[in-house]
C-alpha cells in the first residue's frame, strides 16, 4: 500500500460546495472512515461525517465511494487504486445537510406509513402461536437490515427521478416484506404497495442488491414476492370475475 493516498472530498452545504483534496499517510488494515477521520483531525476539523459504531453495523457512515454506495467503515483502503484520488462524496438521493452528512428523515416517515404488524389470534392454549420453522427462517433475512439507506441511494426512481412523495424505496419494500410473509401476520398491504407506495415504479434492476452490505437479496426475495402478490390481488382474471360475482 502506498505510504501516502489523495482524498478527494465533497465539501459543501446546501447553497452547494465543491470538492477539496487532501494528501493523508495511510497504512495497511485503514479503511476510509480512518483516512477521513485522520483528514479531519489534521487538516479539516470542520468536516462533517456522520459514523457511530466503525464495525458495519449501524449503518451511520453512508457515502459514495469512487461513484459506488458504501460504508466507509467496510471499505478497505487496500481494495481501492490509491495511485489515483479516492473521491468521496454524500450519497445522492439525500438532500444534503452539510458535506458528507444528508439528511435522511425522509426515511423514517416513509416507515411509518407502512401498514405496522397484526398478528392472528393465539393458536395454543396457552395463549401463545404455533409457527414453522420455514416460515420463520423465510424472513430472517430481511430483519439483517441496518437502515444504511445505501439501497435507497442507489434506486434510480429516488437518485435520478427523485420520486420521493410517491415512491418508497428498495429499504422499505424489504421492511414490507418482513411483515407480509411473517408466518403471524394477517395484515394486507397489496393495495397500499400498488397505489401509496408504488411498487410498480420498480424495474427489477438488482442495483439495490448489490449494494447491500448485510448481502440481503433485496429484489429476488423480497421485491418480487411482493410484485407477484400485487399482481394476483389487482389483475388476476379469475380474481376479478369473482370479485364481480361477489364471491
Amino acid at each position: 500500500m502506498s505510504a501516502t493516498a489523495t482524498f478527494r472530498i465533497w465539501r459543501g452545504d446546501t447553497a452547494g460546495g465543491r470538492f477539496q483534496d487532501y494528501t493523508t499517510p495511510v497504512a495497511a488494515g485503514m479503511v476510509v472512515l480512518d483516512a477521513v477521520h485522520r483528514i479531519q483531525a489534521e487538516q479539516a476539523n470542520d468536516l462533517a461525517v456522520r459514523w457511530n459504531c466503525k464495525a458495519g453495523r449501524c449503518g451511520s457512515c453512508s457515502a459514495e465511494v469512487n461513484g459506488m454506495p458504501k460504508l466507509m467503515c467496510m471499505t478497505r483502503l487496500d481494495e481501492l487504486p490509491l495511485e489515483r484520488p479516492v473521491t468521496i462524496e454524500p450519497m445522492q438521493a439525500f438532500p444534503i445537510v452539510k458535506d458528507l452528512v444528508t439528511d435522511v428523515s425522509w426515511n423514517f416517515a416513509v416507515k411509518r406509513r407502512i401498514a405496522p404488524f397484526r398478528p392472528r389470534p393465539p393458536d395454543a392454549p396457552d395463549g401463545t402461536w404455533r409457527m414453522a420453522q420455514a416460515d420463520v427462517d423465510r424472513v430472517m433475512e430481511f430483519r439483517k437490515c441496518i437502515e444504511c439507506f445505501l439501497c435507497q441511494d442507489v434506486c434510480h426512481v429516488l437518485r435520478d427521478h427523485q420520486r420521493h412523495t410517491e415512491f418508497i424505496g428498495p429499504r422499505y419494500f424489504v421492511h414490507a416484506a418482513a411483515l407480509e410473509m411473517h408466518p403471524l401476520d394477517v395484515e394486507d398491504r397489496t393495495e397500499a404497495l400498488r397505489r401509496e407506495h408504488a411498487i410498480g415504479l420498480c424495474n427489477i434492476t438488482k442495483c439495490c442488491t448489490k449494494v447491500c452490505p448485510e448481502q440481503i437479496t433485496i429484489t429476488d426475495n423480497a421485491i418480487i414476492p411482493l410484485k407477484e402478490r400485487v399482481a394476483d390481488k389487482a389483475y388476476d382474471p379469475i380474481r376479478a370475475i369473482l370479485r364481480m360475482l361477489g364471491a
